[in-house]
């Protein structure tokens, strides 16, 4: 490895770094990505479920109002169910992703952090369930405090 090819610094929870699992996903492997986030929708999926077409969810995909991960064994691009409403991705979520990447962090690694639990967070669970609770600055304030 060169110089320029150095890794950046990592800023993955320790929940993510498994020095067992797959690179690809940030430290943890798809399986393990699959599990922890549990509900999954297609592409075809939520645009049956919104009643859109499949370009509308792509272009929701390509704006960043959703971020996807490829599950399974086919690698189907798939979104965590929980970043949906009956009327289309859930407000709160798009500045978070935002943050995120503006953090280093891939798509993967932003669902693993999104749904790994976090015992100091102000309700039980994982910082997407704090979201959901109205804690959405409490949730981008420690995403901001992952890049430093």
């Amino acid at each position: 490895m060169t110089e320029n090819d150095a890794a950046p610094a990592d800023h993955r929870t320790d929940a993510s770094t498994d020095a067992t699992s797959e690179p690809e996903t940030g430290g943890r492997s798809t399986t393990d990505l699959e599990t922890l986030v549990g509900d999954w929708l297609t592409v075809p999926d939520i645009a049956e479920r919104l009643g859109v077409s499949l370009s509308a969810v792509r272009t929701m995909l390509a704006d960043r109002e959703l971020i996807a991960s490829r599950i399974g064994p086919r690698r189907v691009l798939a979104v965590p169910a929980r970043f949906l409403t009956d009327e289309g991705p859930r407000p709160e979520l798009r500045g978070t992703i935002t943050v995120l990447a503006d953090g280093g962090y891939d798509d993967d690694e932003a669902i693993t952090w999104l749904y790994t639990p976090d015992s100091t967070l102000p309700v039980e669970g994982a910082p997407i369930d704090a979201m959901w609770a109205g804690f959405k600055t409490e949730v981008r304030r420690r995403a901001q405090e992952l890049a430093f």
